[in-house]
């Protein structure tokens, strides 16, 4: 299951991860978003233990949504080492999702 990022926790279970991490900038009211949502999860089965997959909802969390510029959803940002190595701005196919992790495993 995806780990839900928030304003609080976003640091120790993101930035501070030994594993690549996806992040996905999502909103309920986004129809992009739930298309990608799903997908989100099957990664987030697929890649565990290998990489960190989460949401971070814009409503609720915007302090880190600002941090990181967020302006469109779904926007997906790779982390690796605590930095931005990689961003995704729109729905895109598993496929796509699944490159970027694997370029940084």
């Amino acid at each position: 299951m995806a780990v839900e990022f928030t304003d609080s926790n976003f640091e120790e279970l993101a930035l501070k991860s030994d594993k690549p991490v996806l992040v996905d900038f999502w909103a309920e009211w986004c129809g992009p978003c739930r298309m990608v949502g799903p997908v989100v999860e099957e990664l987030a089965t697929e890649y565990d233990g290998k990489a960190v997959i989460g949401k971070v909802n814009v409503d609720h969390n915007p302090e880190i949504s600002s941090k990181y510029g967020i302006r469109s959803i779904p926007t997906i940002l790779f982390i690796k080492g605590g930095k931005v190595v990689d961003k995704q701005v729109g729905a895109v196919s598993k496929e796509v999702l699944a490159g970027k992790i694997d370029s940084q495993l």
